[in-house]
């Protein structure tokens, strides 16, 4: 096994036992971004919105999962929910966590 064979397992992983656990999708595009397509069931914060919403993600007591369009926004959002005591991992872009989320082998 490679290292990105370790790192994406691992993600995936992490992924999984989430997803058991009722996580939440944070999708911190722009309202405009999300409605022009997102993961059904998802929440938007725009990550400039997400210091000021804080007490709004907190109250929700579930792990977190950010997406974005390609992964960059969502890891600073991991971070400053990390920051905050949420628990939070990086889903990367919405579009590739969708089809993670809804294949038959993604358990």
């Amino acid at each position: 096994m490679g290292l990105f064979d370790f790192l994406f397992k691992n993600k995936k992983d992490a992924l999984t036992d989430f997803k058991k656990r009722g996580a939440i999708i944070l999708d911190v595009r722009t309202k405009k971004e999300y409605d022009a397509g997102n993961i059904t069931g998802s929440k938007n914060i725009p990550l400039q919105e997400l210091g000021s919403r804080m007490g709004e993600v907190k109250k929700l007591d579930k792990p977190i999962i950010t997406c974005c369009l390609s992964g960059g926004r969502s890891a600073n959002a991991t971070k400053i929910l990390k920051d905050q005591g949420v628990e939070a991992i990086n889903g990367g872009g919405w579009q590739n966590l969708n089809k993670k989320l809804l294949s038959r082998n993604f358990s």
